[in-house]
């Protein structure tokens, strides 16, 4: 699966960019987040991806951001949502406002979003609101608690959410963590925060 891709930017367009990796040119879908912050084309680009295959064919999702990716990765999990209505989704709302209004439940900011009706916009909210960390750098009003996670407690959040705990006690048990002296290392800080989220 293609995760990463390097390569010089052909062309760009608001949901399409085509970058060339070692003389061949992917063909990239991408939100209008990522279209505009990226480079003219002619430019070195990196993209995060997501690599979708059906058995009829390969496509590829474009993200310059990891907060992107994983907010498309948990929409394609929500029922009725496939992966072009979740670049639009995307495309919608700046990425800090998407995971504020799921977070907060915000039904009536998601219906504005082209293509999202309520119904669709209730089921992003109950599937996805437990599910999502704040955002990688989110202003402190985003994310609850005291003071933004670093970037190695945010790494923590998200494995303890994978393996199925509420966001909201998965932060919790990483700021305790943090707070009983646990030495800032991925492997100790992530055991002592799944003890305390049990």
């Amino acid at each position: 699966m293609i995760a990463h891709l390097r390569g010089i930017l052909l062309e760009k367009h608001p949901n399409q960019a085509v970058v060339e990796v070692g003389g061949v040119g992917y063909d990239v879908a991408i939100p209008v987040s990522t279209f505009s912050a990226l480079p003219e084309p002619g430019a070195e680009v990196r993209l995060k991806i997501h690599t979708h295959l059906r058995e009829d064919s390969l496509s590829l999702y474009g993200f310059v951001s990891e907060d992107e990716r994983t907010l498309f990765e948990r929409l394609i999990t929500v029922t009725g949502i496939g992966p072009r209505l979740a670049i639009t989704v995307l495309s919608g709302l700046p990425i800090p406002e998407l995971f504020a209004a799921i977070r907060a439940g915000a039904v009536e900011r998601l219906v504005r979003i082209p293509g999202v009706g309520k119904k669709t916009a209730e089921r992003i909210v109950l599937e996805l609101r437990e599910k999502l960390p704040p955002p990688a750098g989110a202003p402190e009003d985003l994310a609850p608690g005291a003071g933004a996670l670093s970037a190695l407690e945010r790494d923590v959040l998200s494995a303890l959410i994978n393996l199925g705990c509420a966001a909201a006690a998965a932060e919790a048990a990483v700021r305790k963590a943090r707070a009983a002296g646990v030495p800032e290392e991925f492997e100790p800080l992530f055991r002592r925060a799944l003890e305390l989220v049990r």
